[in-house]
């Protein structure tokens, strides 16, 4: 158990750095151009969403979206509406990176690494970095994927585990619990969903059991935004709060439609990864369509809620 849980600890670690070398080659291409963006391109909550969408989706970040977000609103480059629509977008750029990790690569992950490895170590010019940066990022992203598979089965065989996963499939509440925990603990949604995945595809987990883990996990990725605001002006405050709440309300709605999302999504892909991944494009791009035309009034409603600048 402890070997198996040391293997565990070790391909999450994998995923993270993976992560972590993938937005920093991202942001290395075109960082200083996503801020100019989000500076320039937020003046309607429409110009907003966009923006937020596409820097999300290059950055293959929401958490670091919402960092830079709240640290423009904290210096006054942005204001607490723009905000409002850089949030919406972020939630469905996010996605891109669960339906990148459903991708089968196979050997060719091996390549991969080896490219990127050469070019991080010897290119001399920043953009030959930055794609060795994201080669080796993605080839550790996939590497851990299999990891997880790999270790699914031989952990569940453990009773403890056993307990944890069949209460995680007979009661959402508890997934959504599990995915918010993990999430807030590790500060990455995307590898709590990459972990359930793992599960997914041994047919340990299922379907609703996934969806209300990766429920969970939109609320834990809130932690890193609350955290980034504290000390932070009255309006970047608002943003955190905004992203929270946005959040918590989009999953209390789908707490009632898991079953629906899972019908929907074996319809989509007869793969549990690729389910999964569909269900969080679903989730995301549902909410924040629905909650565009109303900026105002969440705007609003933040201000009631939280109260008004004395």
């Amino acid at each position: 158990m402890v070997q198996l849980l040391i293997w565990f600890s070790v391909y999450t670690g994998i995923f993270l750095l993976g992560m972590f070398m993938m937005k920093a080659g991202l942001y290395a291409l075109s960082g200083h151009r996503l801020k100019q963006w989000l500076l320039r391109f937020t003046n309607t909550p429409l110009q907003g969403f966009l923006t937020g969408t596409i820097i999300t989706a290059l950055l293959q970040s929401s958490t670091a979206v919402m960092v830079i977000t709240v640290g423009l609103v904290s210096t006054g480059y942005l204001t607490f509406r723009q905000s409002i629509g850089i949030i919406l977008g972020s939630n469905i750029g996010s996605t891109i990176t669960t339906e990148i990790m459903t991708l089968d690569l196979g050997d060719n992950v091996i390549p991969m690494l080896f490219i990127g490895a050469i070019l991080v170590f010897f290119g001399h010019y920043r953009p030959a970095y930055s794609i060795g940066m994201i080669f080796v990022g993605l080839a550790s992203l996939f590497f851990a994927m299999n990891g997880f598979s790999q270790l699914a089965k031989p952990l569940s065989t453990y009773p403890i585990v056993d307990e944890w996963l069949q209460k995680t499939n007979h009661s959402p509440f508890i997934g959504i619990m599990i995915g918010m925990i993990l999430t807030a603990i590790i500060h990455s949604s995307a590898a709590t969903i990459g972990i359930s995945m793992g599960f997914l595809n041994e047919h340990i987990l299922t379907l609703p059991a996934g969806i209300a883990i990766l429920l969970g996990a939109n609320i834990g990725t809130c932690v890193t935004g609350l955290l980034a605001s504290i000390g932070s002006t009255y309006e970047a405050k608002l943003t955190a709060y905004t992203h929270l709440w946005f959040n918590v309300i989009g999953v209390m709605i789908f707490y009632f439609l898991i079953d629906p999302l899972a019908f929907a999504a074996v319809k989509l892909s007869s793969a549990p990864d690729v389910q999964l991944a569909h269900v969080s494009v679903l989730f995301n791009v549902i909410c924040s369509l629905a909650a565009l035309p109303f900026t105002r009034w969440i705007e609003a409603a933040i201000l009631f809620f939280h109260g008004r600048r004395p």
